[in-house]
């Protein structure tokens, strides 16, 4: 009771009276009957920032599909139009203000103009004046709220109307309210963004996604492998710094990292000229090759050799004193014959695809030389002191987690790591044996404490290495990574990674009830989402399994997939109505698409309807807001008996 009466007296800070405390029970309880915010959920964005941008502007197709709903009389030309006003509003003006004579134009933007503020109408029908209001831009902030909530039926109403949209001309602000009121439907059509893992790696522009992030409140991330790889590299882990250059250099993408984050590249640059100046490097040419000179792909090929052997090197320590990761078998550069250019691996002997180390002591293989030492050293300190790229990490921390149970749903990047028995597959850390959510848990708790220690000297970043490759790693769900045996060895056969049991036994029903029960899940109604593992819905592959119960929603949205999935990813969708699967076709140019006006949105669309629709008393969000009006009928109830007294 004493603890209850202190935090009363903290709520009445808040609420002084009755009249403040009564009124916002009466808001809270109307909110509570609003029907639930549209979620969507995108996965394995992997650097690809003009997809991803253009996911955000269409809402992942929810803004077209409004604009169909309401402008039943417009053809679909004119629909279309409009849906490329609202996602590219600046692009769309400059057309067709050189493309129409002045009297058109006019009218087209007027006509825009008024449909947008249509369309604004219906999307906010689901949120409070507040919140509508807090979203506002505040140099229009009053007059599209006039708009949106004066109606034009009245005579005297309309003159108000009419002259509100001539002030805006008269005053030539059309073009600036057009793009303020485009940002405002964009904001209000997506009410919570769920990224379920790999913002990076591969694509080019993983620093400007970040960027575009930062400034929205309404984003949760789930951590996937390589934003694992970027974390470990933030937090000062050297194998991971190597990683993501390696991985970087693969790609030919180590722009974002010197132009984007403003990391220099050019003392690995100079050692990888010093020892690999005559090397063809044939094996680590990088695998996008597009608008590359020959040169500059040649160079980068020798880069990309050079951060690998100092990989593998560095993996060395990490293994060494980590024996509960079970990396062993990553260690291989000690079974290299470099006179006979041979590897043995498991007893046999295999024939080497390039056998050039002039780095490697066979006598000594996992010591970096003075060169390499220096340089990793100078690129890790480059990367725990990079403001921006700090910033990044942050966010990803504050945003982000292992996995995230929201309005009933679970939503982790890739697996949860099982036996074939069905059984949870047992991790060991610090003496205990973890599983399950057990495993989830402790691994988000070593991340969290990695970074905040992350400029002293420990080992707390080995973890990173773990996540990223382990068996039994909820972020990989391999039984090993062959990163070295996909560059130096020709036999497919040992190259060959295979799935974690999760993957076979998450679609059978006894699998599927026993990981409910761990997340403590309603096995009628809560849904998995995950990513990880690209699937082409086109080509026949099961992207809903387990009785509508999984959505695996990669859809290989990075360019690198284009010769694995016909499509340009996924994109799932919670309404108060139902649950949505659209796919996309692959993005080019956002200038292709506005030249087009077509969108890129649905190829093949998966609906399944909710019994009756959901509202906000439904979901998480309802339950906070019920325990808080619960609190303030105690805290009226204290203001009544007189055992706390109204401040105001």
């Amino acid at each position: 009771m004493i603890y209850e009466k202190k935090y009363l007296e903290l709520l009445s800070r808040e609420f002084p009276t009755v009249q403040h405390a009564s009124s916002e029970i009466i808001n809270l309880s109307a909110i509570l009957n609003l029907p639930k915010g549209t979620e969507i959920f995108i996965t394995d964005i992997h650097g690809e920032f003009d997809a991803f941008n253009h996911y955000l502007k269409n809402a992942s197709g929810i803004i077209k599909e409004k604009i169909d709903i309401i402008f039943t009389d417009e053809s679909e030309e004119n629909r279309s139009r409009l849906a490329f006003f609202i996602y590219y509003p600046t692009d769309m003006l400059s057309k067709y203000q050189a493309k129409i004579d002045p009297n058109d134009f006019h009218k087209l933007v007027r006509k825009t103009l008024y449909q947008m503020v249509q369309l604004s109408k219906y999307i906010i029908t689901k949120y409070t004046k507040s919140k509508v209001s807090k979203a506002l831009p505040k140099e229009f902030g009053y007059i599209i709220t006039e708009l949106l909530y004066e109606s034009s039926d009245h005579e005297d109403k309309e003159r108000y109307y009419q002259a509100i949209i001539d002030s805006i001309f008269a005053t030539k602000r059309e073009k600036k309210f057009i793009v303020e009121i485009s940002r405002f439907i964009r904001n209000m059509a997506i009410d919570r963004l769920h990224i379920v893992g790999d913002i990076f790696d591969r694509g080019p522009k993983p620093h400007l996604i970040m960027e575009k992030l930062i400034p929205k409140q309404n984003v949760d991330i789930q951590w996937g492998n390589h934003d694992i790889t970027f974390l470990g590299a933030a937090c000062g882990s050297e194998v991971m710094v190597a990683n993501v250059i390696r991985i970087a250099a693969r790609y030919s993408n180590l722009d974002y990292l010197e132009d984007g984050y403003g990391i220099s590249m050019l003392p690995l640059a100079r050692l990888a000229h010093k020892y690999y100046g005559d090397d063809l490097c044939t094996e680590f040419i990088p695998k996008n090759k597009e608008e590359i000179t020959e040169e500059d792909l040649n160079f980068m090929a020798k880069i990309h050799k050079a951060i690998s052997v100092i990989q593998f090197k560095l993996e060395y320590e990490v293994i060494s004193r980590n024996p509960n990761f079970q990396l062993e078998d990553r260690l291989l550069l000690d079974k290299l014959n470099l006179e006979d250019k041979t590897i043995v691996i498991d007893g046999t002997s295999y024939s080497l695809l390039d056998s050039n180390f002039p780095t490697i002591d066979q006598h000594n293989p996992y010591q970096l030389n003075e060169d390499e030492c220096d340089v990793i050293n100078h690129l890790t300190q480059l990367f725990l002191h990079n403001e921006m790229l700090q910033k990044h990490a942050k966010y990803l921390i504050q945003k982000g987690s292992m996995y995230l149970k929201y309005n009933g749903n679970l939503l982790f990047h890739a697996v949860i790591p099982m036996n074939t028995d069905g059984s949870f597959l047992a991790q060991e850390f610090d003496g205990l044996f973890y599983k399950g959510k057990a495993l989830f848990d402790v691994c988000e708790q070593k991340i969290r404490q990695a970074y905040l220690n992350r400029y002293t000297p420990n080992h707390d970043k080995d973890i990173f290495m773990y996540l990223w490759q382990g068996s039994t790693s909820p972020l990989f769900g391999k039984h090993t990574m062959k990163t070295f045996e996909r560059y130096f060895i020709a036999d497919k056969a040992i190259r060959k990674e295979n799935n974690n049991a999760y993957y076979k036994n998450r679609v059978e029903e006894a699998s599927l009830k026993k990981i409910y029960k761990e997340f403590n899940l309603d096995f009628q109604r809560s849904k998995i989402v995950n990513g990880h593992v690209p699937m082409d819905i086109t080509k026949g592959d099961q992207v809903i399994l387990g009785n509508h119960r999984i959505y695996s929603i990669d859809g290989g949205m990075s360019k690198q997939y284009s010769d694995t999935t016909s499509i340009g990813g996924y994109s799932m969708i919670s309404d108060s109505h139902a649950y949505f699967l659209v796919s996309h076709e692959r993005f080019d140019t956002y200038h292709a698409l506005i030249q087009k006006e077509k969108d890129i949105v649905s190829v093949t669309r998966s609906e399944e309807l909710n019994t009756r629709r959901t509202y906000i008393y439904d979901t998480d969000q309802g339950a906070e807001i019920g325990e808080r009006i619960q609190d303030l009928y105690k805290l009226l109830e204290a203001y009544r008996n007189g055992t706390i007294k109204e401040i105001g």
